[in-house]
């Protein structure tokens, strides 16, 4: 999801089965990342998919996947086998002033590994906001993700 008013990238690994069953980005309700972003943004939580869409569109930012396809067991990024990633260079083409910033550990070794060989754009890892990451509450999330905006 980008357009070309985009200027920052937020990569996330692969999508959870709750996303892949919606069909798009961070569909699990107890992923952060809507609460988070609407937070640094300074807009109220976005329900919807167009108004999740638009509230980041109007602010420049487009979220992509690092990896296109592999197998996984559920949502565990743990799982993660045969992987495919995700080609960027039609976000890095279109977008041409893009920050990127990966979602949690996961889609920061993956982007290393598969795209920054290929795009030589260095990427800020976030804290992930899934669930599984107990240790961050939502005010250092917001604090960490705030440079989103910067």
């Amino acid at each position: 999801m980008y357009d070309e008013h985009s200027r920052v990238l937020i990569l996330g690994s692969f999508p959870s089965v709750r996303s892949r069953e919606q069909g798009f980005f961070y569909g699990h309700p107890r992923n952060r990342f809507w609460s988070v972003t609407a937070a640094v943004l300074g807009e109220n939580e976005p329900k919807s998919i167009p108004e999740k869409r638009d509230m980041l569109l109007r602010h420049g930012i487009a979220l992509w996947d690092v990896i296109a396809s592999c197998e996984i067991c559920g949502s565990a990024d743990s799982t993660i086998t045969d992987v495919v990633p995700n080609d960027l260079s039609v976000l890095f083409d279109t977008c041409k002033d893009l920050r990127v910033f990966t979602n949690g550990k996961t889609a920061d070794a993956y982007y290393r590994k598969y795209q920054l060989p290929l795009y030589g754009r260095e990427a800020v890892c976030l804290p992930s906001t899934s669930p599984a990451n107990a240790a961050w509450n939502i005010e250092k999330l917001c604090k960490a993700w705030k440079q989103i905006t910067d």
